[in-house]
């Protein structure tokens, strides 16, 4: 009876928490979201897995000495990860129809407004008691806006490490809800005559804009915000790999090998932090409606910036590529197409929604420099 008693408290049952059993039903809802509905599956499947072993109980896998520890502190720590996932997405970007069509630059831009309109307003919601985030705090909870997971996991392992976790999953989770999400919005802020707006074809990009883009983006960070110089530089160092076309090995690296290997390291990293003792407080709700707000007005101040460029565009402009300016790339592109098609099934309109689509990715990144320059 005394090697069973022993037996029976050394087993998880007996030594697991209520809180734990909470983080581990969350952890199975992340892993049957990404299997079964594949919202974002690359992420959320390791990020779910990694939850997993972090509620473990006894066995204290996120802390100094264990694997989760040693994964986290090398990769997301240091910051490698972000910027590794970084050069990896620009070698699979083309920013072909941002190039062709220089004015997407503005929903770009546009959709950026609820990084920083939820970042004041979590301020002031703090200023009358309502929550308590601190002006650091807020800005990391803001960057949920641009749907940029490795840029939102780099300013939060900067501004506000003890959040990490919770916007961690709440950008990748509003990133996989794209498609639930922005048509609401879409529809509520346009017409069908304007969602049925055909857009005239993009004009053919030259090899050597493709080329120079790149350089020239990486010296006007450097001379004018280099605080963003991480994150843009790692982000036009993969793409002007790809646009080079004279190192097709590295080119084929970073595009699958590079990125999917560390994909999953970032996924388990950003998973560790959802133990029961860091994720479960009230900040963690505050930051997913937060999170949400943020997410709807980028979605929202794309499209009306959709609408008043058309107005005074000489060639027509489909306000709905706005939405794609929050740079869930490429699934707010998809979506801004499929919504398009139904209001006109002649609406093609996936090309055109990459331009902000890039340009949001690259305003989510100048959001980050901007943030960090003044609170880091």
């Amino acid at each position: 009876m005394e090697y069973l008693t022993i037996i029976w408290q050394g087993t998880g049952i007996y030594n697991i928490t209520p809180g734990q059993c909470v983080m581990i039903v969350i952890c199975l809802l992340l892993l049957y979201l990404a299997i079964f509905k594949k919202f974002e599956p690359l992420l959320l499947l390791p990020i779910g897995f990694g939850g997993l072993l972090a509620n473990a109980p006894i066995v204290d896998m996120a802390a100094p000495g264990g694997i989760l520890y040693y994964i986290y502190t090398i990769g997301i720590g240091t910051s490698l990860f972000p910027l590794l996932i970084f050069m990896g997405v620009g070698a699979l970007t083309d920013f072909s129809p941002m190039l062709a069509n220089p004015k997407t630059l503005f929903l770009g831009a546009a959709a950026q407004f609820g990084i920083f309109a939820t970042m004041l307003g979590a301020v002031a919601l703090s200023q009358f008691g309502v929550f308590d985030f601190s002006l650091k705090e807020a800005a990391a909870i803001g960057i949920i806006g641009g749907a940029d997971g490795p840029t939102a996991i780099y300013l939060s392992n900067i501004l506000a490490p003890d959040l990490l976790g919770a916007i961690a999953v709440a950008a990748y989770s509003y990133m996989a809800l794209v498609p639930l999400i922005q048509p609401p919005i879409m529809r509520l802020l346009t017409t069908k005559e304007e969602r049925s707006i055909e857009m005239t074809q993009l004009r053919e990009v030259s090899k050597i804009e493709r080329i120079a883009f790149p350089i020239l983006m990486v010296v006007l960070v450097i001379m004018f915000l280099p605080d963003a110089t991480p994150l843009l530089g790692m982000f036009c160092l993969g793409n002007l790999i790809r646009e080079c076309a004279v190192v097709d090995r590295l080119t084929d690296t970073l595009q699958n090998a590079l990125i999917n290997s560390v994909t999953i390291l970032l996924g388990i990293a950003v998973g560790s932090k959802l133990s029961a003792a860091e994720f479960l407080d009230s900040k963690t709700i505050a930051i997913l409606a937060l999170g949400i707000v943020a997410f709807a007005l980028g979605t929202a101040m794309g499209v009306l910036m959709g609408k008043l460029l058309n107005k005074f565009s000489s060639t027509p402009i489909n306000p709905l590529i706005g939405a794609a300016g929050v740079s869930a790339v490429p699934m707010a592109a998809r979506v801004v197409n499929k919504v398009g098609n139904e209001a006109n099934p002649q609406n093609f309109l996936l090309m055109h929604a990459m331009g902000p689509n890039v340009a949001g990715v690259i305003g989510s990144a100048v959001a980050a420099g901007v943030m960090i320059k003044f609170l880091g």
